[in-house]
């Protein structure tokens, strides 16, 4: 049974407002967490800023609504709080709710102590002040200053919400490519061993059954002199994961210096590289994939094992 329709609208958007059309009985509070997807702790605060309105005035979350009720949502956004930087970043895609990275190699995501600037947060605010607007960066997904490849970065809490939801429930398909050590005989397998960290000061993982089960399935696609390039997909979400499974199974990634083999003059960083993901909208449910090319020194890494 059809239940509502998202409205769009740009100047709506341009103001974070989220503007919905009930189609059905229902109590306010049961569409804005089963239809709307926010989280309790938003409906609080929504509730203690009256930003929820029903054709047009505030309402309790009690409220009984019936079909045509035109529900509006403001969500509201801090502005960001990272020192822009025109750093020149791909950015592949942009709409009310998302940006898309395509991150280079050696940049780090988020600013650290070691890492204070020149970071995928600082260039994203630089690209979002150019456009005017007042958002918040939240990153859904992140990859270590080794990783390339793609990165969602959520411009307001609610996508922030159901993207990480969707993450967390593996309903976000995404693929790597990576170059290990060695040549691996399958064409195809599946790595279903558990990632464990043994201390909490502990950088590395291990595999040990008291982890968290984790999930990896790789498929070859080049074989080259003691070597193989591979896509890989991941199942769950553990820190680390394809750097630990590969190990695990006697590959590691060339250049990985915690788990991998690592030979400075093939490259200067892991063989690792976001390539592929596939997910939903968080407010439309589009379908929307991103693919990512393979970056240059992967490239070479592979002309020099051939």
């Amino acid at each position: 049974m059809k239940v509502g329709v998202m409205l769009f609208d740009k100047e709506l958007q341009k103001y974070n407002l989220m503007s919905y059309r009930n189609e059905d009985t229902s109590i306010l509070k049961d569409v804005l967490l089963d239809k709307l997807n926010f989280s309790v702790r938003s409906l609080s605060r929504m509730k203690r800023e009256k930003s929820i309105l029903v054709n047009g005035e505030f309402e309790k979350l009690n409220t009984k609504l019936k079909s045509g009720d035109l529900i509006e949502v403001k969500i509201n956004e801090d502005k960001a709080n990272f020192e822009p930087q025109d750093l020149k970043l791909n950015i592949l895609f942009d709409d009310f709710d998302i940006i898309m990275v395509d991150k280079p190699p050696l940049m780090v995501v988020h600013p650290t102590k070691s890492h204070v600037d020149n970071t995928i947060a600082n260039g994203v605010t630089h690209f979002i002040d150019e456009k005017g607007e007042n958002v918040k960066i939240r990153f859904v997904n992140r990859l270590d200053m080794n990783t390339s490849g793609l990165v969602i970065i959520a411009k307001n809490a609610y996508a922030h919400h159901v993207l990480s939801d969707d993450m967390k429930y593996d309903k976000v398909e995404k693929k790597y490519i990576t170059i290990v050590k060695g040549v691996l005989k399958d064409d195809k397998g599946v790595i279903d061993a558990p990632i464990y960290r043994s201390t909490d000061d502990s950088i590395k993982r291990v595999v040990d059954d008291r982890g968290q089960r984790a999930i990896t399935h790789y498929k070859v696609l080049e074989r080259l002199k003691d070597a193989t390039v591979l896509e890989v997909e991941l199942f769950t979400g553990r820190t680390h994961q394809i750097r630990v499974h590969m190990e695990y199974i006697g590959h590691g990634i060339i250049g990985d210096e915690l788990y991998g083999y690592v030979d400075e003059s093939l490259i200067t960083r892991q063989a690792l590289h976001a390539y592929s993901l596939k997910f939903e909208q968080p407010r439309t449910r589009e379908v929307l994939k991103f693919d990512s090319n393979i970056p240059e020194d992967m490239k070479d890494l592979i002309d020099k094992l051939k």
